[in-house]
Parts: C-alpha cells; sequence; structure tokens
C-alpha cells in the first residue's frame, strides 16, 4: 500500500509541476511597480484556461489526498 501511495504521490507532484507551469501569467509582481505591467486582459479567461484549472484543482486533490493517506498509513504501520 505504501508503494503504491508513493508512485502515485510522485506522479501527482510531477503532474503539478507541470500544470502550474502551464498557467498564464497573472501580472502583480515587481515588474508593475516600476511601469512594465502594461498588459490589458480582454475578457476574462479562455476555455483552454479554465480548464487547465479544473485539471490543477483535481491533480491538487489527488496530490493532497495521497499525502494525508501515505502519512496515515505511515503512521499506524507496526
Amino acid at each position: 500500500m505504501t508503494l503504491l501511495l508513493t508512485i502515485v504521490l510522485l506522479i501527482s507532484s510531477c503532474l503539478m509541476i507541470l500544470l502550474v507551469l502551464l498557467h498564464k501569467g497573472r501580472g502583480g509582481g515587481m515588474s508593475d511597480m516600476f511601469g512594465g505591467g502594461v498588459s490589458s486582459s480582454l475578457g476574462g479567461s479562455s476555455v483552454a484556461e479554465r480548464n487547465l484549472d479544473r485539471l490543477t484543482v483535481g491533480i491538487g486533490g489527488i496530490w493532497f489526498a495521497c499525502v494525508i493517506a501515505l502519512g496515515l498509513v505511515l503512521a499506524y504501520q507496526n
């Protein structure tokens, strides 16, 4: 059980890194303080961005569940 949870945790961790890096930057940060943030958002997010958001939240939920389950399995493994 521990091996299965560890493998799922590793896969979901790699997917989370990939999905977070695929997200479009939202602005803010240091460049906006000095006038570098001249970007216009024309009408919100596209369908692809919303689907990417949903996928990221889903994989994040799987990652969180694996962390909790692995912690419980290792805590009560006697």
